[in-house]
C-alpha cells in the first residue's frame, strides 16, 4: 500500500492534478488531503469514484478541509470519526478513518501565523490535545499513519535557511518540541526512515521564485506506528506535482507500506 498526503490548497482549482496524479503508474493507493476548502455537499465524489477511488471528507466553506480517498480495492472505510473528542473545534482539521486494517488520520496543523500570537498558542494548544487523542487512539489501532500538513520543520536540514528562520513560525522550539512529542508515543517520521537528498523540501512560496530557487521547507510529513515501520519500504516527496501549472504551494509525501 502506498499513503499519500497533499495539502492541495483549494481541490476545486487542483482536483486535474489529483486525478492526473491517480491515473499514473505509481500511483498512490491512499492519499489524505489538507486545504480542501469545500463544502461537503462541493466535495468530488463522482470524479474521483470515476478514477476508482471513494472518499472520506470533513469540510467547510473557503478554509481548513480535511479527506482521505482510497481505492475502491481496499473496501470500505470503517469507524469515521471527524474531529479530535479531545478538542472540540469548528475548524475542520482533522479525519480519521480505517482503511485495510490501517488507522488513517488526516491533519491539518494549525499555521500559528507568529510566534507569541494568538494563533501560535492556539496551534500548541491543538497539538496538545492531538497528543491525547493519538495517545488513545494507538492503544485501539497499533497499525496506525498520521498523515498531512503539520505546519513544522522538525530540524534545522528541512529548511532551506536555518538561520533565517531559526525561531520564527514553523520552527520555534515549542512547536518543534510538540512535534518530538508526537514521535515519543511510538511514532516515526517515514521520511528519515530512508536516505534522501540534502534540501528536501516540501512547500515552497508562491513568491520569489521560490521553487525554482528550492527555497523550500518540509513540512509535510506521515508518521507511523512501530508497527507500520517495520513494513516501510520507501518514502518521498513528489516534487513534480509543485511544478505543474497552477500548482498546490505544497508537494505531496509519500510511503508504501
Amino acid at each position: 500500500m502506498k499513503l499519500a498526503a497533499w495539502n492541495v490548497n483549494s481541490l476545486k482549482v487542483r482536483l486535474p492534478h489529483l486525478l492526473r496524479w491517480l491515473a499514473s503508474e505509481d500511483a498512490p493507493d491512499v492519499v489524505c488531503l489538507q486545504e480542501t476548502k469545500l463544502e461537503d455537499h462541493n466535495f468530488p465524489v463522482a470524479a474521483l469514484a470515476d478514477a476508482g477511488f471513494r472518499s472520506v471528507f470533513a469540510g467547510q466553506k473557503t478554509y481548513n478541509g480535511v479527506a482521505i480517498i482510497f481505492r475502491n480495492e481496499l473496501g470500505e472505510a470503517r469507524d469515521t470519526l471527524k474531529g479530535n473528542p479531545f478538542f472540540p473545534d469548528a475548524q475542520q482539521r482533522l479525519l480519521a478513518t480505517t482503511i485495510d486494517g490501517i488507522r488513517v488520520i488526516s491533519a491539518y496543523f494549525p499555521n500559528g501565523e507568529a510566534v507569541e500570537s494568538e494563533k501560535y498558542f492556539y496551534k500548541l494548544a491543538w497539538m496538545k490535545a492531538l497528543y491525547e487523542y493519538l495517545d488513545d487512539e494507538l492503544c485501539r489501532f497499533p497499525q496506525l499513519a498520521l498523515c498531512g500538513d503539520f505546519n513544522i520543520a522538525p530540524e534545522d536540514c528541512d529548511v532551506h535557511d536555518p538561520e533565517r528562520w531559526a525561531g520564527g513560525i514553523l520552527c520555534s522550539e515549542a512547536e518543534r518540541q510538540a512535534f518530538r512529542g508526537l514521535l515519543s508515543l511510538g511514532l516515526a517520521d517515514s521520511f528519515r526512515l530512508f536516505p534522501q537528498a540534502e534540501k528536501s523540501f516540501s512547500w515552497w512560496d508562491y513568491r520569489q521564485w521560490s521553487f525554482q530557487k528550492n527555497l523550500g521547507l518540509r513540512i509535510d510529513h506521515i508518521l507511523l506506528s512501530d508497527q507500520l515501520v517495520s513494513s516501510a519500504m520507501a518514502s518521498g516527496i513528489r516534487r513534480e506535482l509543485r511544478g505543474y501549472e497552477r500548482p498546490s504551494d505544497h508537494a505531496p509525501v509519500w510511503v508504501e507500506i
